[in-house]
């Protein structure tokens, strides 16, 4: 347990590490491409650990020095006897369903308690419209699970459901080594737009252009396989959300060095809602910064497309005068925990009035007054960890257990976040 410490108006610049988000898809195209890959600035985390481990099981090279060294085995996945183990790395287990159905062989990814609990079955049904025979081994429709492969198909397949964009970029990174040219159709709203976005791009960037409808609804692959790339990934979007969030209720200043205002990553796009709020920007080199007189104001948002940075958010309207409805959140009950229930009760043990929707949640905030300490539950959830720790730096007493979960996307956050003051 680690009890935040208040402090005065912050003003401090910070780097934070590179995108989970974008080390996790470069790797996997690094893994599947022709030749060399080096990957610049990469995460290491626990998450992007699990992923590399699991590549490794099947056969590919990844030395990981200050610039992480690929050999990619141009799409061929090696047999693995042993059970590829993901903990509760969500991406990694929906990515590496797919690149596990290019192989020739048996295979069960599997997880930890949560991940059992994680829904996966709308990204099976897609692969088995491209012949791959993958089940849930309990029927559950989560992990863990078997995949009995002998490659993609391709053709036309049919994605259920856009609830998850980790499932349309799982099918994404694979598709260009199906037997056929492969067609992919989107049912249902597709959620998290910038994360298909970021996806794409990468797939560009290894040598990939992918034909697709503007809605993301339909999506055309051509076969092909990835070149080795120098690929340099931009600092990460949510773990930059903390530190801005920071400045927001301290009514001080943060610049982050490394996440740019043209990046790719949906969550950049917490910082004008920020100024929504009532904070100042400003764009210095390639960072953003953000100052804050303290004087923030509730706003209503739909934020379907950068569901990791709600709790930050959600942070900060408890310091705003106001009413604050988040919307379009559904989807946040199938990640690490159920975020959106456990947003709500969080930010109740600590005084909020917070009302719970099925699909959203509505903050009533009174500037922070009515907030006191707390010890707060995490869940085993990164983003609850660090975005309630926010809350400690104006109201003391607050106290976040399980403070360890942070290794899964930030190991040396608490380090960082000693640095406000």
């Amino acid at each position: 347990m680690i009890e935040i410490q208040t402090v005065g108006s912050v003003d401090v610049s910070v780097a934070v590490p590179g995108s989970k988000s974008l080390t996790q898809r470069a790797l996997i195209a690094a893994a599947l491409a022709e030749g060399e890959s080096t990957l610049h600035g990469p995460l290491v985390s626990e998450d992007t650990e699990y992923s590399s481990a699991a590549l490794r099981q099947v056969g590919v090279t990844i030395d990981h020095e200050e610039s992480w060294r690929v050999q990619g085995n141009a799409g061929r996945i090696a047999p693995c006897a042993e059970p590829i183990f993901l903990g509760n790395n969500g991406t990694a287990t929906r990515f590496l369903t797919s690149v596990l159905s290019l192989g020739n062989s048996r295979f069960v990814l599997d997880g930890d308690k949560r991940m059992a609990e994680r829904p996966i079955e709308p990204l099976m049904t897609a692969l088995q419209g491209w012949g791959v025979d993958v089940s849930s081994m309990h029927d559950t429709g989560c992990p863990p699970l078997v995949i009995n492969s002998t490659g993609l198909a391709g053709g036309m397949t049919v994605l259920p459901e856009g609830k998850s964009s980790q499932y349309l970029s799982s099918l994404l990174l694979v598709a260009p080594y199906a037997r056929e040219v492969a067609e992919l159709r989107v049912e249902g709203e597709v959620f998290s737009k910038p994360y298909i976005t970021m996806t794409l791009d990468v797939m560009s960037r290894f040598g990939i252009h992918v034909e697709y409808s503007s809605d993301y609804k339909y999506f055309k692959i051509p076969r092909g396989i990835y070149r080795g790339q120098d690929y340099s990934v931009e600092g990460d979007a949510s773990s930059a959300s903390y530190f801005w969030a920071a400045a927001a209720v301290t009514g001080g200043r943060v610049r982050v060095e490394n996440v740019s205002v043209s990046s790719l990553q949906g969550d950049v796009k917490l910082v004008p809602l920020l100024g929504r709020m009532g904070c100042g920007l400003s764009i210095e080199g390639g960072g953003i910064t953000l100052a804050s007189t303290g004087m923030l104001e509730g706003i209503s948002v739909d934020m379907a497309d950068m569901p990791d940075v709600v709790p930050t958010l959600a942070v900060v309207a408890a310091f705003a005068e106001g009413k604050t409805h988040i919307q379009n959140i559904g989807h946040l009950r199938i990640k690490e925990c159920d975020r959106l229930h456990a947003v709500v009760t969080e930010l109740t043990r600590m005084g909020a009035e917070v009302e719970e929707h099925s699909d959203s949640m509505v903050i009533h905030g009174k500037g922070g007054r009515d907030l006191h300490g707390a010890t707060i539950e995490t869940y085993d959830d990164h983003r609850m960890a660090m975005s309630m720790a926010v809350a400690g730096l104006k109201v003391p007493g607050v106290e976040i257990s399980g403070e360890g979960c942070v290794a899964k996307s930030f190991p040396d956050f608490w380090q960082r976040f000693a640095l406000l003051k």
